[in-house]
């Protein structure tokens, strides 16, 4: 069954908190809600399909269909990490079409930088309980940032990638950045200014990482017929893809991500390439998962990532592919840890027209939103969907 046209974004609202202190985490998911069915022209009554992750506090969409007074007939709570909220969208449009229900609200939210989470270097299982691969990894000591360093050396290795070449990809961040009033990180850096900050795990430096923030985001999905009715901008769903990459039992590449499979997929059923995009909301939780990415989604060839990368050619009004123009992870937001559902939420600015100004892509009609979940050198979740404004 394919989603093209079976479904439309009508609602997003992205909370403009970067520190939760006073404010609980099933709070910011209400909050989140609330802005985004305002935004489509929608009330709470109007839901009948609920998506959320495992950032929901208790038992997931249970506790939140309750806590928000929602009243529905389809759930789904699929965990694949950051990229769950991207698979979401893809899944909204799957029950949207099969009649399961007519108005879905996905939401995010976390609050790990007000918790003082260790997020990236610190050895830590997932979930509280062991997983199946914590006795044979556990023991080596693997992080986030240490699991992404690898990506990156080995990426250096095969293909003569430069920490130089990665820098790049935090300039053009910042250069978005500087115009988002909620960025937590709002200073254009330099590509010096990157490869002389702090080492944390070779060869990534600190800029090379995202920001850790609180906050959290919502998106409504909604049957073509509601659109209709709706006085919002159209934003029509024209394909989606998932793929899990593991370990794969020690055949270990750590040059690829899922995106090999998930970017492929998603554009021949939207029927569209990667050249017709304007613009590309891309996970950028390190500088190395932006550069594997936009390689395996067909942007450019495998090992060419540094050099299409380079001298701003991600950079909104001059370079060719504009990219997280509300900052991204590397500088914005990256709510629970969980970069995927911002990703989402900035494309559908750049389709209607509503990013800001300076960074607002001309005549953007079409664009992809990619998320990756889990850790890049290990096992993750990719999720792909390619958007259109009608």
């Amino acid at each position: 069954m394919s989603i093209k046209g079976k479904a439309y974004i009508a609602g997003i609202y992205e909370h403009p908190t970067r520190l939760a202190k006073d404010i609980s985490l099933a709070q910011i998911h209400a909050q989140c809600a609330k802005g985004a069915l305002e935004d489509a022209g929608l009330t709470k009554d109007d839901v009948d399909g609920y998506f959320c992750a495992g950032d929901a506090p208790g038992l997931g969409p249970m506790s939140m269909v309750e806590y928000m007074g929602l009243k529905v007939r389809h759930v789904d709570s699929t965990d694949t990490g950051g990229s769950s909220y991207v698979l979401h969208v893809g899944h909204a449009a799957e029950a949207i079409a099969a009649g399961k229900c007519k108005v879905a609200l996905i939401t995010l939210a976390g609050r790990p930088r007000a918790e003082g989470m260790a997020t990236g270097t610190v050895p830590r299982s997932r979930g509280g309980t062991p997983t199946p691969d914590d006795p044979f990894e556990f023991p080596y000591g693997p992080t986030v940032v240490n699991m992404y360093a690898n990506c990156a050396m080995r990426h250096m290795y095969e293909f003569g990638t430069t920490s130089e070449q990665l820098a790049w990809i935090k300039v053009a961040a910042s250069h978005h950045a500087q115009y988002n009033p909620h960025a937590l990180l709002k200073d254009v850096v330099t590509v010096e200014e990157v490869v002389n900050s702090p080492m944390i795990s070779d060869p990534l430096h600190r800029l090379d990482c995202c920001v850790i923030t609180d906050g959290g985001g919502a998106i409504v999905v909604v049957a073509p017929e509601i659109a209709a009715t709706l006085k919002r901008p159209k934003v029509k769903l024209l394909g989606s893809s998932e793929f899990i990459k593991t370990q794969m039992g020690g055949k270990v590449d750590l040059t690829y991500s899922g995106a090999r499979f998930t970017g492929p997929a998603a554009f021949a059923e939207a029927g569209v390439k990667p050249s017709d995009m304007k613009y590309a909301s891309i996970y950028d939780s390190f500088t190395i998962t932006v550069l594997m990415q936009l390689e395996d989604l067909g942007f450019c060839e495998k090992g060419k990532g540094g050099a299409f990368v380079a001298d701003g050619n991600l950079i909104s009004g001059i370079g060719k592919l504009p990219f997280n123009t509300d900052g991204g992870g590397l500088c914005s937001n990256h709510p629970a840890n969980r970069g995927g559902l911002t990703k989402v939420l900035e494309a559908v600015r750049q389709l209607r027209g509503e990013a800001h100004p300076k960074v607002q892509v001309k005549n953007c009609d079409l664009a992809i939103a990619h998320g990756t979940g889990g850790s890049l050198g290990l096992r993750h979740g990719s999720a792909t969907v390619i958007l259109e404004r009608e």
